[in-house]
């Protein structure tokens, strides 16, 4: 149990500090320099600060930590109304979908409806709903129900579906969440085996993109600020950056692949702290190096250390949503 506590507290952790070591290069092209957490970016953000990227996984998991039941109108509504007030409050930035979504709906009752609503009004106006905005923050989810696969694609695709209804996006959180489920209690890494939680008709496609991406270079998948490609980009800095068992053991691995996620260009925050997420989940918050983990900090006033007491508060309060 305490290698899966420490596996849950590096999943904040550790897209925590993808997020900042990819926000001074976002938008640039790839480059092959060593990454650092130098801040500026889109923020402007300080030396070791975090994007909205984590922001947004940090309102998520100060529900999840209640032990809330994250598929449940009630606790959506009230991770809505975290989204609301941090957009008006506390975001240092927004993607486009997510602020145009989040400036419809006011906070109160129904509001996780009303915005689900109004992601939805969105797509079909714009044909915009598929962004990385729903993948990026979605890692802390699994961590509110280890036990139920099930309940865990459901919460997945239901929190995506705050801001971003575009099915497909919800598919990319459903395969993430598994991911992070498997590594924290199993501790390896797994995307396929999450294909059968979902629809069938859309699994074919998503095999193919897995496999494509598999030891690809996560640079191949430029303009990855949709869904699919900036899973791509993130889980082909995972698989190509560990060669066996005994090349990629913890921080080494969790190292090489976010300095890969960052050399993959265009949207480096998003795609690191999606990749980080996972990395955290298998190799836990004692693998991450030091020096990140001191500097990491951002909204609402967290440190790597707060971040790793609310993922591990998150299992903790978990209650159980399965008979296994």
């Amino acid at each position: 149990m305490n290698e899966q506590l420490d596996r849950a507290g590096g999943v904040l952790l550790g897209a925590a500090v993808g997020d900042a070591l990819g926000v001074p290069y976002e938008f640039a092209p790839p480059f092959d320099g060593e990454p650092r957490m130098i801040g500026g970016g889109l923020g402007p953000y300080a030396p070791g600060e975090y994007s909205d990227d984590t922001q947004m996984a940090v309102c998520i998991a100060e529900v999840a930590a209640t032990g809330a039941d994250l598929t449940s109108p009630g606790t959506l509504e009230a991770i809505a109304d975290r989204f609301i007030e941090w957009s008006r409050r506390g975001a240092s930035d927004i993607g486009v979908s997510t602020r145009a979504v989040l400036g419809e709906v006011e906070p109160g009752p129904g509001s996780g409806a009303r915005l689900a609503e109004a992601a939805s009004r969105y797509l079909a106006r714009t044909g915009r709903g598929g962004g990385n905005g729903g993948l990026m923050r979605t890692g802390v989810v699994a961590l509110a129900s280890l036990d139920d696969r099930d309940h865990t694609a459901r919460a997945a695709r239901a929190v995506c579906e705050l801001t971003h209804a575009d099915p497909v996006a919800g598919d990319s959180c459903v395969l993430w969440c598994e991911a992070v489920r498997v590594a924290v209690l199993e501790g390896r890494f797994d995307l396929v085996g999450g294909l059968d939680l979902l629809p069938a008709e859309r699994r074919a496609a998503w095999t193919d993109w897995i496999e494509r991406a598999t030891s690809a270079a996560p640079s191949s998948f430029g303009r990855n600020g949709g869904s699919v490609k900036a899973l791509q980009a993130a889980w082909a800095a995972i698989t190509s950056t560990i060669d066996d068992e005994a090349r990629g053991l913890g921080g080494d691995h969790l190292r090489d692949a976010l300095v890969a996620a960052v050399h993959a260009g265009d949207d480096t925050d998003t795609v690191a702290a999606i990749a980080g997420a996972l990395l955290g989940a298998r190799w836990g918050a004692s693998s991450v190096p030091e020096e990140y983990r001191a500097a990491v900090h951002g909204w609402p006033g967290l440190a790597g250390d707060d971040l790793v007491g609310l993922g591990e508060l998150t299992v903790r309060r978990a209650r159980p949503r399965s008979g296994r």
